[in-house]
């Protein structure tokens, strides 16, 4: 039997969009920005930290927000479907350690790459990405060390790793991502996804 992992994004995939969440519970617009809409992510980042500065906000007004937040409906089960299924799950975000935990205790710890930031007296700083475009990376990695990769983001940032992985499916992603990934499967909703896993499994996994 191929031995295959099952590699996901996090926000918009499992969890809410962090920022969009912050955006609301702070009033501030300006940072209801996220990869599906600036596809450079130092970009992104940047003018993040920007607007949190003019704002006076640091690292505890964001993670008090992750605090409330809890998984996507279906989420959780989705996860472990997919645990039953393959050899193994590994989330490649672009989100920090420093925001991720909670998160990933709702979801049962799955394993997790992503990024770290740098944090001055509670403001945050700067960040560091692991790696520049970890995600594709890390299947290039994965594939190299004998693994078959299915893999599901639904921004930008993702749509490397998915055409670097074995499969690779957009879940619900906006209309705009879609027109420009046309050859790329979209699934909508948890349902759709596990059906396009099924597929694109070549282990003939059942539903």
């Amino acid at each position: 039997m191929t031995i295959e992992l099952a590699c996901f994004d996090l926000e918009g995939v499992f969890v809410p969009e962090i920022w969009i969440n912050v955006a609301e519970r702070t009033g501030i617009d300006e940072l209801r920005l996220t990869t599906r809409d600036v596809a450079d992510y130092n970009e992104l980042m940047a003018h993040r930290l920007r607007v949190l500065d003019q704002h006076g906000l640091g690292l505890r007004d964001v993670t008090d927000v992750i605090a409330t937040l809890e998984p996507l409906p279906g989420a959780a089960e989705t996860l472990d479907w997919v645990r039953e299924r393959f050899a193994g799950v590994i989330i490649l975000s672009d989100t920090f350690t420093q925001f991720a935990k909670p998160l990933m205790a709702q979801l049962g710890w799955p394993t997790l790459f992503c990024h770290e930031l740098e944090v001055t007296d509670g403001r945050i700083s700067g960040w560091r990405l692991r790696q520049p475009n970890q995600k594709y990376e890390a299947i290039k990695a994965l594939q190299g060390l004998g693994f078959r990769c299915v893999a599901a983001g639904d921004s930008y940032n993702d749509t490397a790793m998915l055409d670097q992985a074995d499969a690779g499916i957009l879940f619900d992603p906006p209309d705009r991502v879609v027109a420009e990934f046309p050859h790329l499967p979209v699934a909508r909703g948890y349902a759709a996804l596990r059906a396009e896993l099924v597929r694109a499994s070549v282990n003939r996994i059942g539903d």
